[in-house]
């Protein structure tokens, strides 16, 4: 059965960090949507103006942060003592869980800076596990050449072949799609996950019979099936395919922090502003 259409959402612009102009695809507004996937940003500019203020020293709790650099590098440093520079191509795949405090900064780049962030909810029973990360370098992407259309497999697995992030309670998989003109094809998904694509180049249709056509900066949450259908006509389209296992859970949510509730959240900012914010790893 192919999934339709529930709802899409034109990405915006916003400002956040020291001062990073980026576009707001989902976010806190629409708390709750897209479970367990509660934000997702697209920055891209071929302006330094635009990203170089970048995202200095903020804490995170209670979630996991994804990201995948398009084109360009960002450094990162963390209260553990990680640093190191996420490059084109690569993903970062950061589980904050109880605590981690660590800045992103964009390096000036001689083309266009872009990529994606996405965050992914973490259930109650693992809010408070240890950070870790998971640092992926681009030539560990595989790239599978399906039916004309290149599909790097980030997470979750596509033809048998399995991306490089592993161990993530929703289950996630995170797709790359560059498909050319003239395509129509379909993928399996499982059902009761929660599915959404994201155009960030060119535009294409989804849904049943070409229900709807998607833009660049657009997207698409899909529901009620176990397949997605795709079709470009005259230009191509490139998108990202994201989908996990929702948590059906309460959600208490404050700046760079979800938890299910508001004692939790109370707490997290009281140990954040007294020093008792990060938790010494168990051995």
């Amino acid at each position: 059965m192919i999934r339709t259409i529930e709802i899409t959402v034109k990405s915006h612009t916003v400002i956040e960090g020291a001062g990073v102009k980026l576009q707001r695809v989902f976010g806190h507004p629409r708390m709750g949507l897209l479970d367990p996937f509660l934000l997702l940003d697209h920055f891209g500019s071929d302006n330094p103006v635009d990203y170089m203020a970048g995202f200095p020293w903020h804490p995170h709790r209670g979630i996991e942060t994804v990201t995948y650099m398009i084109n360009g590098e960002l450094e990162h440093s963390d209260s553990l003592g990680n640093n190191g520079v996420i490059q084109s191509g690569d993903v970062q795949w950061m589980t904050a869980g109880s605590g981690i405090v660590h800045q992103e900064m964009p390096k000036e780049n001689k083309g266009k800076l872009s990529g994606f962030q996405l965050w992914v909810n973490l259930p109650a029973s693992h809010k408070m596990m240890n950070p870790r990360y998971q640092d992926i370098q681009s030539k560990d992407i595989p790239e599978v050449e399906w039916k004309g259309i290149p599909v790097r497999v980030i997470a979750g697995s596509f033809e048998k072949v399995e991306g490089p992030v592993k161990g993530i309670v929703t289950k996630p998989r995170f797709l790359d799609f560059s498909v050319p003109p003239k395509i129509e094809q379909t993928i399996r998904v499982r059902t009761g996950h929660t599915v959404f694509v994201y155009v960030y180049e060119g535009s294409g249709y989804f849904g049943i019979a070409k229900e709807r056509r998607v833009r660049a900066g657009t997207v698409a949450k899909l529901v009620d099936g176990d397949q997605i259908f795709f079709a470009t006509e005259n230009t191509g389209m490139k998108f990202i395919m994201v989908s996990g296992k929702p948590l059906n859970e309460a959600i208490e949510w404050r700046g760079p922090i979800v938890m299910n509730t508001k004692e939790e959240l109370y707490t997290a900012f009281e140990e954040y502003h007294h020093g008792s914010f990060t938790k010494k790893k168990e051995k």
